[in-house]
């Protein structure tokens, strides 16, 4: 068995009172690149004992990003180290990060997006169904039966069934999203309001019942869907389910497995249409590394947007003045 020398002797000599170099924390803030906070953490230990085997006792915020970067490359490779550099970027804006997590049930939407926020340091996780929760209390059965039913079974709802050849589950569907996006759209506005980060999750987040450019100016919305492609990949999830929550019988989301199929059909269509990436998932830390890319990508667009737009407005007070 290795024992680990301890690294009590190691601090961050430019932090206030010298705090000593932290595992736990490198881990965390390795994390953002998408690896696994098991390899996050092995990173960290890789670092520790960089530091042991130099005899280094103190070490510079700098020195040990550059060093974490290093390790990175040769523990990870080029994409994680890239991301992790790119990241110090993404945390330095000034807007509120709001992630938007669509797909049909089943996707595992709610898992990625609990592992994203850890992993980015979010601390606000809502899911559409608590929306449409709060809504079925401003809006009666009578008044808006869609709210009252899954987004798969919406069709039940529908007080007069469309003509053929619409499928009923996809207009229940489009009813029932449309009436929770409402919701949604307050949700981000108060994002932009208070300057608070959060990743909202759900079938409900629908290409072309959420316009994103709309609140560009207030946050940084990264909005995707995520598939399971593979038929019995997506049913094993509902096993998976029902293991895990007694509330949720497999035998429900199996005999509606054909309509939750045509809702992921309906959404993916909606979302190629309108431009927002398409997440295939297959396992967690790939997915969930694979929208990382996609949040970094979007800041870094988002900075260098504002930084051009900066400089215009430079260079129109420079006539004015």
């Amino acid at each position: 068995m290795r024992f680990r020398k301890r690294s009590t002797h190691i601090t961050i000599s430019d932090q206030e009172g010298g705090l000593p170099y932290s595992k736990g924390l490198t881990a965390s803030q390795v994390m953002v690149t998408g690896l696994s906070p098991y390899r996050a953490y092995k990173v960290a230990e890789k670092i520790e004992d960089h530091l042991i085997e130099r005899k280094m006792d103190a070490i510079s915020t700098e020195e040990l990003r550059s060093l974490t970067v290093r390790v990175l490359k040769d523990e990870a490779g080029d994409r994680y180290a890239r991301n992790f550099v790119r990241w110090q970027e993404v945390s330095r804006l000034d807007v509120p990060l709001v992630i938007m997590i669509g797909g049909t049930t089943g996707v595992g939407k709610s898992t990625i997006a609990t592992q994203l926020a850890a992993r980015l340091g979010i601390v606000r996780v809502i899911p559409t169904d608590a929306v449409r929760e709060v809504m079925r209390g401003l809006f009666s059965r009578e008044l808006m039966p869609t709210l009252y039913t899954s987004s798969f079974e919406a069709d039940s709802a529908l007080r007069e069934p469309p003509p053929r050849p619409a499928d009923q589950v996809i207009v229940g569907f489009r009813e029932q999203t449309a009436a929770v996006a409402v919701g949604v759209r307050s949700l981000i506005e108060r994002s932009a309001v208070e300057g608070t980060s959060l990743v909202i999750e759900g079938a409900h987040l629908v290409p072309g019942f959420l316009d994103v450019q709309r609140f560009a100016q207030g946050v940084l919305a990264v909005p995707l869907v995520v598939t399971v492609e593979d038929e019995e990949l997506h049913r094993s999830h509902f096993v998976a389910r029902s293991v895990d929550a007694a509330a949720r019988p497999m035998e429900r989301y199996m005999s509606g497995f054909g309509n939750i199929r045509k809702v992921q059909k309906y959404i993916k269509s909606q979302a190629l249409s309108h431009g927002w990436p398409v997440v295939a998932s297959y396992s967690l830390d790939q997915t969930i590394a694979s929208i990382i890319d996609l949040v970094v990508g979007k800041a870094e667009q988002w900075a260098e947007g504002r930084s051009a737009t900066d400089n215009v407005l430079k260079l129109e007070e420079g006539k004015t003045g």
